[in-house]
């Protein structure tokens, strides 16, 4: 069996607001995901999502226990490593877009490139190739103000596809979107997992969204308190 995507062990992550005062927000995050699934995890506001999504993307570092992404432990490394593994491992969907605003829709498809090593000199073209698969490809010269809220997020997620990520981390990817809008872009996710084999995380507080998803994880008070399909 191939090494998990993410395998998370003991996680507990504290904040220090100076003495006396602590304050852990995770608890002993025990986590396994598997190459290919589509995971949601759950939680209302407060119970820790948000710190275990910036531990998993990469973005915050955790105070105790084990992180391995592709069976690489993270945490030993250098922020200058961390930072390139964040650029070409993980693809991030945030709820309000992060496009940059002067630029059209295929530059901002392209911003992953520019952090990498290599210029890609193919790199407009691939850019176009994730547009035409989100069907922005007739928007790629408009910039972010000249497109709708679930344009925009098609774009975003072309943006998060470019370097063939591990998995795709998406926050909150439907909540700035209308109910219909939402499930056009979760329609999107669904199809990225199915024909791509892509692995999707999706951290929501919508159980309505969560079961659109074929494992979910339920956070409470920085605890898991349930998965319908994890190994613990």
């Amino acid at each position: 069996m191939s090494e998990p995507v993410i395998r998370m062990e003991n996680i507990v992550k504290t904040y220090y607001l100076g003495k006396p005062n602590e304050l852990e927000i995770l608890h002993g995050i025990n986590l396994t995901v598997n190459k290919g699934e589509f995971v949601s995890i759950v939680g209302e506001s407060g119970s820790g999502k948000s710190t275990l999504m910036n531990i998993i993307g990469v973005l915050d570092r955790q105070t105790q226990g084990d992180y391995y992404l592709e069976g690489q432990d993270v945490n030993g490394m250098s922020d200058e490593v961390r930072s390139a593994i964040r650029n070409r491992r993980i693809g991030f969907v945030f709820q309000n877009f992060n496009l940059l605003p002067r630029a059209n829709a295929l530059k901002n498809v392209m911003v992953p490139l520019l952090y990498g090593e290599e210029h890609s000199k193919n790199g407009k073209e691939h850019a176009m190739e994730m547009l035409k698969m989100v069907g922005m490809e007739d928007r790629a010269d408009h910039r972010p103000n000249e497109l709708s809220g679930g344009q925009k997020q098609r774009v975003a997620i072309a943006r998060a596809m470019i370097n063939d990520p591990a998995i795709i981390l998406a926050d909150e990817p439907t909540g700035a979107l209308d109910s219909k809008t939402g499930h056009m872009v979760m329609d999107l996710f669904h199809k990225l997992h199915e024909e791509q084999g892509k692995t999707i995380v999706l951290i929501t507080h919508s159980q309505e969204l969560a079961q659109e998803t074929e494992r979910i994880v339920t956070l409470l008070d920085g605890q898991i308190v349930a998965d319908n399909g994890g190994e613990h």
